[in-house]
């Protein structure tokens, strides 16, 4: 149980003047660490099918596990809110919006253990069967570290599709990856139309991430044939500093990448010039490119005008 929950709720405001909120985490990071728990972590704060939420002015630290967890839920608007976690912190994710549409996160400091900000929508045959994608998101102006994960990911649990999102101006440091795609044969689902732009990345390992064979199944009952689509991809006007690899895109053979749109960035890299610069790793992924440094990989470099959008 979340220590702030609802379900079905309607006009739900949770709110402080920056008042803080201890989830006192390390008592179950602890216990996760060394497998004693009988049961999942909680989170700070979790609503269930409910509408128009908003959580603002508020600071949340030590969550066992997610700080903030939306589940089915439509029109959440999160504002001027801080979570923090040790970067030590296991798997511990600040904002998820889970099979939700129409979410805003908007001004916001994050900085957790693993991702920062993880949009899902659904596992395996369950997510499948269930249906409901994470659609119609805008996250804007935030801070974000993801020290052992991503600042911004996507996945692995996307089997209900996730589509239609904007990340609008968002500074990024200190984490694994910058931005991160995930999923992996079986889940089936969808990410598409996604729009990342405006973002200052520093200390970074890897800046962009798609990995095709990512992540566990929850039992034996996935479709191996239910393949996910990743496509229309827009990645524009981002620069890094101190940035370890560039990209890494690793599709699938039977579910290329395709669509994935790289144009207006700048990462200096921490080996630039050295007989081991690899920054750009890329397989089974298709796309285009222009003015971009350093060059990425051929699958990524010609530029076409067209785009389009997806079809799933």
């Amino acid at each position: 149980m979340s220590l702030i929950n609802g379900y079905e709720l309607h006009d739900v405001v949770v709110t402080g003047d920056n008042g803080t909120i201890d989830g006192q985490g390390l008592f179950w990071w602890d216990r996760f660490n060394s497998h004693s728990l009988k049961y999942s972590r909680p989170h700070l704060v979790e609503f269930v099918s409910s509408e128009n939420v908003v959580v603002s002015n508020l600071t949340f630290l030590n969550a066992p596990a997610y700080t903030i967890h939306t589940v089915y839920c439509s029109h959440v608007y999160i504002h001027r809110v801080t979570a923090n976690t040790s970067p030590e912190s296991p798997y511990t994710i600040g904002i998820v919006p889970d099979s939700s549409d129409n979410v805003c996160i908007q001004d916001s400091t994050i900085n957790m253990g693993y991702d920062a900000i993880s949009l899902k929508s659904g596992w395996d045959q369950y997510g499948i069967s269930f249906a409901r994608a994470t659609a119609n998101v805008q996250i804007r102006d935030v801070h974000l570290r993801g020290a052992s994960g991503s600042s911004i990911s996507f996945g692995s649990e996307m089997s209900g599709g996730i589509s239609d999102v904007v990340v609008l101006g968002a500074y990024i440091h200190n984490s694994l990856s910058g931005i991160a795609f995930r999923t992996t044969k079986g889940r089936g689902g969808y990410i598409k139309e996604i729009d990342v732009s405006d973002i200052h990345m520093v200390n970074v390992g890897t800046a962009f991430l798609a990995n095709g064979s990512f992540g566990t199944h929850p039992d034996s009952g996935f479709d191996k044939n239910a393949f996910p689509l990743v496509s229309h991809v827009r990645l524009h006007d981002i620069v890094g500093e101190n940035i370890s690899v560039a990209g890494d895109f690793f599709g699938t053979e039977e579910s290329p990448f395709t669509s994935v749109v790289l144009s207006n960035i700048s990462l200096s890299m921490t080996n630039s010039g050295s007989p081991d610069d690899d920054s750009w790793r890329c397989l089974y992924v298709e796309g285009s490119s222009e003015s971009v440094v350093p060059e990425p990989c051929s699958e990524l470099e010609s530029y076409e005008s067209s785009y389009g959008r997806a079809v799933a």
